[in-house]
């Protein structure tokens, strides 16, 4: 493509640090640059920040600290990446399939309670496009039923709830370095551990189950296997390249926003003529400009918009499937209510080209935009 959907930007602070670690020696992780990119997470979001391999990793341990049981229930939407549910299968649990708001394509928090059963033990929330969900009504659902909140904040980093970061939001919160997001280690992830009582149990999981952390804190003369867990630790080479975007990811945020904004001013007009719908944004947050889409009148003019824009080289894509009519979603889930909204956002969304280094790329895209729509 000529305009690509994304286009990560890494600077020469990433390269610098990333031959610091290769002239080192010392590649695994638990290094210099882990706990650098560590102490700048607990800085900008609290917690206990642990890096794992992968938000899918993070994700795993979350459930994992959520002490889920065979036939036990947890709460999501369907309109997400597939590793928000197959964290909550690999427990043996059963993913419960809510509808999401036509706003904001977030779990709406007003159909949550009806899917609660005595079996559920946690929700989790995608902050889908950057755009936090609505905390404060899950949060006071999650505390009446005892629930555990789990942010899935894999696209939320530097968005914020009513002043709150993404990620302090819930009792766990995990991040997503994939290259496709917008401070990114190619591969890599984040667990916040909100709650202190689970800390401890975190590092344990984090360390393939054993108590190496008391080990090397001096705690115990020995570590041994102690408990669940499995290898989630994300390589010292790739924390270099994160700690260096972590550094830059101000910057990085308030490009992607002029360009998601100049996107949202421009498509005005069309939306006034009903040719499409422009991305809303509650006024209690503040996002990341991670993702910019619009929503077209049915799938079949969405599929002619993103087939002609394809042609000129713009790389404009759909986005998830519902998980709910996934062949595995059938086998491992169960569906609450009606997905009217979750399965009309999948038919008309269609994602622009996004990324810190557009230039006049997105006034090229918002001309052939308005040619096909």
């Amino acid at each position: 493509m000529k305009i690509p959907l994304n286009e990560p930007k890494i600077g020469d602070l990433a390269q610098r640090y990333v031959e610091k670690v290769l002239q080192g020696g010392r590649v695994q992780g638990n290094g210099e640059f882990t706990e650098r990119a560590q102490q700048w997470l607990s800085e900008y979001i609290g917690g206990l920040p642990l890096l794992t391999h992968s938000c899918t990793g993070a994700l795993e341990m979350a459930m994992l600290l959520a002490d889920l049981e065979v036939g036990d229930e947890v709460i999501l939407p369907s309109f997400t990446f597939v590793s928000t549910a197959t964290a909550v299968v690999s427990c043996g649990a059963v993913p419960v399939f809510v509808d999401i708001r036509a706003d904001t394509c977030n779990l709406n928090e007003h159909l949550i309670e009806a899917a609660i059963t005595e079996k559920t033990k946690a929700i989790i929330v995608v902050h889908y496009a950057g755009i936090c969900c609505n905390m404060d009504t899950i949060r006071n659902v999650a505390t009446r039923y005892k629930l555990l909140v789990v942010e899935d904040a894999a696209q939320a980093l530097m968005s914020s709830y009513k002043g709150v970061p993404a990620g302090a939001l819930s009792d766990l919160a995990c991040f997503s370095f994939h290259e496709t997001k917008n401070v990114i280690s190619g591969e890599g992830g984040a667990l916040i551990v909100n709650d202190p009582a689970l800390e401890d149990r975190a590092r344990i999981i984090r360390d393939k189950g054993t108590n190496r952390h008391r080990f090397l804190e001096g705690q115990v003369d020995k570590y041994t296997w102690v408990d669940k867990g499995s290898s989630f630790l994300l390589s010292d080479l790739l924390a270099a390249l994160l700690y260096a975007q972590l550094q830059e990811a101000e910057d990085l945020t308030r490009a992607r926003l002029r360009h998601w904004q100049n996107y949202h001013s421009q498509l005005e007009d069309m939306e006034r003529a009903g040719r499409l719908r422009r991305m809303s944004v509650p006024a209690e947050c503040l996002h990341n400009g991670h993702i910019y889409y619009v929503r077209l009148e049915n799938a079949e003019r969405r599929r002619h918009v993103m087939e002609q824009l394809n042609k000129q080289g713009i790389g404009a894509a759909f986005h998830y499937i519902p998980l709910h009519s996934s062949p595995a979603g059938k086998r491992f889930g169960r569906v609450s209510g009606d997905l009217q909204v979750t399965n009309e956002v999948s038919e008309t969304l269609l994602r622009l080209p996004l990324f810190p280094e557009m230039g006049h790329k997105a006034d090229i895209v918002l001309d052939n935009l308005r040619e096909c729509c």
